[in-house]
């Protein structure tokens, strides 16, 4: 199958080409007119799925924008207030249409003879959104959406003093690199002392988040948030079981490999001890690796790089900057982290991201091409919801284009050793992040299931935690005030709970999907490519399948990856 980038608005049919969402007055009609239709026939039924389908679009690409522009800048008081306004006023008066629309479509005669093989994975969504509806749910779900953004203000204001200039916690981490091993310690000192500075406000935000996430678990009659949100996430086809399963896997079969990167780490920056502002150090005499000066720079490379693999996926890239869907480089008052927001009625995605000149964000940036390319080859899916495809491949989308690209960093690095380094900083973070989301996983899992816990009894367990996944590789010394709060860099745990362990499934997926790309680099794309364009119109196995993977995180199929990733790591 051709794709093509060149991706057109969804042309409206039901509202007006001219409506702007201002207000809920102006909206309602749209839902009572859809709600009171009558559906006579299966034509009818099509019909009014595609209306329900426009209206779906046109409100959730507003609401992305009042939040794509209020992260790109955290100072702008009249940008949190629209994206607060969505929250509290539009967004509220939502929900309750959204559940008797739901009900209207099951109840509906000619739903039964809708094509299950399509529609099968919407209208088992449908059921579990009707499942979990609650009236008094509506007003803790608008406030926890407002809450969860002050993580963003108060990280967005943390700055620190290097050589007597102000940087951003991103920006200042680039010093990480140096050689000078004093400014280093010095500098991760001067990070860890900042987010000490706001500890208490970050503590007291996530009591606040996890009071009311119970509420809503409760309310809606299960017994903690995890059982809650494991259904409100749709994870049909994996339990928590399967997750315990993982983290002890991890254990078993990545912290040994973790161990040898780090002994070769020490030896090659010939140190008696590896403290942790020595893991992304370079020996004297190597250079930090610069594989981009500006935003600009950053966008171009990847461009060429892109170009490589499918010109398809640079087509992405153009048109999206055709449109200004890009805001690449770290500045002060801008929220932190990285994401790719897809706009369901535009169509051509949004890159938000934090860029520093490090190897790190070419990282980031490939792996967020990734997300955008799925954004793309799943626009011309008939309905909104059949575009809202797990977590678990939406990752896997992001994180192969990670590993398939590195072939083709030559756009970023023309000497072939940085090159070489550049590989092996990628392979060694493709395993090095495996404790982490397990540390993540395991303690939302602890979090949630005690959910009266205390300040003092959180933070135990979570160095519990960080000690069950810590190597003896790095020396941690004296460094246990800083440890204590280490979860609160982790934007997923305020904005997005239990949306982590996606990112180890997804990871075992990546490494399959590069296993064979290195085999038939033709056929890897072709399944890739295959596997996103169906959206989340099938089941998770079903897409880990098309897309030649098992959906399978077994601690053998665990070991079979690492081995392989082990091997190509020597290789280098």
């Amino acid at each position: 199958m051709n794709y093509s980038a060149d991706i057109q608005k969804i042309k409206r049919t039901y509202l007006p080409e001219t409506f702007t969402l201002t207000n809920w007055e102006g909206l309602e009609p749209y839902f009572k007119a859809l709600l009171e239709r009558a559906i006579d026939s299966a034509e009818d039924l099509q019909q009014w799925l595609k209306d329900m389908s426009e209206l779906e679009a046109v409100i959730s690409e507003d609401a992305c924008w009042r939040q794509i522009k209020m992260t790109c800048d955290t100072t702008d008081k009249a940008l949190e207030e629209s994206f607060n306004y969505f929250c509290m006023e539009i967004s509220p008066n939502i929900q309750p249409y959204a559940d008797l629309l739901n009900k209207k479509l099951l109840n509906c005669p000619f739903t039964e003879a809708l094509d299950k093989d399509k529609y099968f994975t919407y209208l088992r969504s449908v059921k579990k959104n009707i499942d979990l509806f609650r009236e008094e749910n509506i007003p803790i779900q608008s406030e926890l959406s407002v809450m969860q953004q002050q993580y963003g203000a108060i990280a967005g204001k943390m700055t620190v003093e290097v050589n007597g200039k102000e940087y951003t916690l991103q920006q200042a981490s680039k010093f990480l690199e140096s050689h000078d091993r004093g400014l280093r310690e010095d500098v991760y000192r001067k990070i860890q002392t900042r987010r000490l500075a706001d500890k208490d406000a970050m503590h007291d935000l996530y009591s606040e988040l996890i009071a009311k996430r119970h509420q809503i678990a409760l309310n809606a009659g299960f017994a903690n948030y995890r059982d809650y949100k494991f259904v409100e996430l749709g994870r049909f086809d994996y339990t928590k079981e399967e997750c315990f399963q993982f983290h002890e896997a991890i254990k078993l079969h990545v912290l040994p490999i973790i161990e040898k990167i780090y002994a070769k780490k020490k030896a090659k920056l010939g140190l008696d001890t590896l403290r942790p502002w020595d893991t992304e150090a370079e020996p004297e005499g190597v250079e930090a690796l610069k594989p981009f000066t500006t935003g600009n720079d950053l966008y171009e490379k990847s461009v060429k790089c892109f170009e490589q693999l499918s010109p398809f996926f640079a087509d992405c890239l153009r048109k999206m900057n055709e449109l200004k869907h890009f805001d690449l480089e770290s500045r002060k008052g801008k929220a932190p982290g990285g994401y790719n927001c897809p706009l369901p009625e535009s169509g051509a995605p949004f890159i938000f991201m934090n860029a520093a000149g490090q190897m790190g964000d070419v990282t980031t940036m490939v792996h967020e091409g990734g997300h955008a390319i799925h954004s793309f080859l799943s626009h011309h899916l008939e309905l909104s919801s059949f575009k809202e495809y797990p977590m678990e491949i939406a990752e896997v989308a992001s994180m192969s284009m990670e590993l398939f690209s590195m072939d083709h960093w030559e756009s970023f690095f023309s000497n072939p050793e940085d090159l070489k380094r550049a590989k092996e900083h990628q392979l060694e973070r493709t395993i090095t992040i495996f404790p982490w989301i397990a540390i993540i996983d395991k303690f939302q899992h602890w979090v949630y299931e005690n959910p009266t816990h205390t300040v003092a009894e959180r933070t135990d367990k979570w160095v519990a935690i960080l000690e069950e996944f810590s190597t003896n590789s790095i020396d941690v010394t004296g460094l246990e005030e800083f440890r204590k709060i280490g979860w609160q860099r982790q934007l997923h745990l305020f904005e997005v709970p239990f949306y982590y362990i996606e990112y180890g499934i997804a990871q075992l997926g990546a490494i399959g999907m590069w296993m064979q790309y290195k085999k038939n680099p033709e056929q890897a794309l072709i399944n890739y490519t295959n596997a996103l364009s169906l959206g989340g119109t099938k089941t998770l196995p079903e897409l880990y399948s098309a897309a030649g993977l098992k959906f399978d995180f077994s601690p053998e199929y665990i070991k079979t990856l690492m081995e392989f990733v082990n091997e190509e790591m020597e290789g280098l």
